[in-house]
């Protein structure tokens, strides 16, 4: 069967009340087809998650209507093994307290302070250095992230051939450890190519997205994009949790954006994720989605991201292409099409400029 998390709202909520809660849920679980795995409970944001195996949301939803009456405000399906890699555990806490009546009483939060890694696609660094030189500079660096990741008490949430996803439980942790990262990455030999950027934001598993950290991931990656090279990328969010000293004296490391720039870079790449596979999305209607003159939005990407609109949304674009062609066998027309390209020979040409090589040489190297 599925597995699915809900999250709960309750102002005011106390570890005991859940534990009650569940408890009951155990008790009505048989009824409704479910298995009540566990759950994680943040009395300060007044959240409660539950993970629960169930034959659908509709189950999860009557199952709690009828144990207790508290209704999910979201449910999503997820896989266990990354439900274990962000947050630790799949199943009660092994320390949980056991009270005399038998309550097994809790209070384990799911937020989750999260660090995307990125680095120079690997394929392309074969391209230009060769596969020796590229298997030596990615097995360093590699090698130094998970020496500082286990330093500093985080976990390795999902790893891609081009970056990191490392999740904490303390954002003084997690920052420590991005600087840490990028003071060792920048004294290897050939340090520049790897074009390290690394992005750090917080957040609870499920909010707008229906992917497990589906916001928090996506701001992350946004804000690391836009970061430059050999710097740590924070959000608003993990500012206000870092200790001022440690961020100060560590300033010029930094890459932050103001709170609204922060909402409009999430808005510029919202609205591409929505319309880059439409070949007919151009300037003019990235800027009525974005409620902005073709001047504004000229502006405002200048300023967040460095790049023209145009030269954003193609960008974008490519990037999107390359991961088509990981994903499965596509030709070329089929790959400039899916990708947003209006033809072939322009989505070769855009390519071969940004990347320095043809697609199909890109596709062999993939193979």
């Amino acid at each position: 069967m599925p597995i699915y998390m809900d999250v709960h709202i309750i102002p005011g909520v106390k570890a005991r009340d859940v534990a009650q809660a569940h408890q009951l849920d155990l008790l009505h679980q048989e009824e409704h087809h479910c298995k009540c795995m566990t759950y994680w409970i943040d009395e300060q944001r007044e959240s409660v998650f539950c993970l629960i195996d169930a034959p659908s949301k509709e189950a999860v939803e009557e199952m709690h209507n009828q144990a207790h009456g508290l209704i999910p405000s979201k449910i999503i399906e997820v896989k266990s093994t990354l439900v274990e890699s962000f947050l630790g555990r799949i199943y009660d806490p092994a320390n949980a307290t056991t009270t005399d009546d038998g309550l097994k009483v809790f209070a384990e939060p799911s937020f989750r302070i999260l660090m995307v890694i990125k680095i120079a696609d690997p394929v392309l660094l074969q391209y230009k250095m060769g596969a020796e030189k590229t298997a030596t500079l990615l097995g360093n660096v590699n090698t130094i992230i998970k020496q500082n990741l286990h330093h500093y008490g985080g976990s390795e949430a999902e790893h891609s051939g081009a970056g990191f996803i490392l999740s904490f439980t303390s954002a003084n942790s997690a920052v420590a450890c991005g600087l840490a990262i990028m003071n060792a990455v920048q004294v290897i030999n050939d340090a520049n190519e790897i074009d390290l950027r690394i992005g750090i934001n917080a957040g609870e598993p499920v909010e707008k997205s229906n992917q497990l950290f589906g916001d928090t991931l996506q701001l992350a990656q946004n804000i690391c994009t836009v970061a430059g090279n050999m710097q740590v990328a924070l959000t608003n969010a993990v500012k206000e949790l870092v200790m001022k000293d440690h961020f100060q004296k560590r300033s010029n490391n930094f890459f932050t954006l103001s709170a609204q720039d922060e909402t409009l870079l999430q808005l510029l790449y919202a609205t591409l994720e929505a319309n880059w596979p439409n070949t007919e999305f151009d300037i003019s209607n990235y800027g009525q989605a974005m409620v902005m003159s073709n001047s504004q939005l000229y502006r405002k990407t200048i300023s967040l991201t460095g790049l023209s609109p145009n030269l954003f949304l193609k960008d974008f674009r490519l990037e999107k292409a390359k991961e088509l062609m990981k994903k499965k066998s596509y030709n070329i027309a089929q790959i400039t099409f899916e990708s947003g390209f209006s033809s072939p020979s322009y989505f070769t040409k855009c390519f071969k400029k940004k990347y320095g090589l043809l697609p199909m040489a890109y596709i062999d190297l993939l193979h």
